[in-house]
């Protein structure tokens, strides 16, 4: 079975219209992400099992990943699958948080490698909002899917 993660895209709007709207993403970190950026940011996801609902996966993972609390309404944005195969679920929801207080949780590696030595990284090192065009160029190829289907859900909103 592959793997599967889950994820929530904040999204927030500076007027009315689509012309307004800005999206968060975050850029992973740790030493192989250090000096990449175009194609490297992403949505807040992380991987669940059977013993979890996937937008529960989602909400859990936006939390550890940000600091910040995930609220409803969500809006289901579908599925993609990542080039290593892992499939990814991601719903919306509209918020407005700050970047300056992003607190992620850590993970340990070896670093460098064979070295002997473990070091601690942040999962995320930062997030930033960023007009969907911007948005497409910054993150990874198989979730401008996710920013598509955004877009038509709040044109149709926009449009009723």
């Amino acid at each position: 079975m592959a793997r599967r993660s889950a994820g929530l895209l904040m999204f927030r709007r500076r007027s009315s219209g689509l012309d307004g709207l800005e999206l968060l993403l975050i850029h992973p970190g740790g030493p192989f992400w250090s000096n990449k950026d175009l194609g490297a940011w992403s949505i807040p996801k992380g991987e669940y099992d059977d013993s979890e609902e996937p937008l529960a996966a989602a909400q859990r993972e936006f939390g550890e990943e940000t600091g910040w609390v995930a609220t409803p309404p969500f809006l289901p944005l579908g599925s993609v699958k990542q080039r290593g195969g892992k499939v990814v679920s991601a719903w919306a929801f509209e918020g407005d948080g700050d970047p300056a207080t992003l607190v992620s949780n850590t993970f340990e590696m070896q670093w460098p490698p064979r070295s002997g030595r473990l070091q601690t990284f942040p999962e995320v090192d930062r997030a930033s909002w960023f007009a969907p065009a911007e948005a497409r160029r910054r993150i990874i190829e198989s979730q401008v899917a996710f920013l598509d289907e955004l877009e038509r859900l709040l044109a149709g909103s926009v449009a009723k």
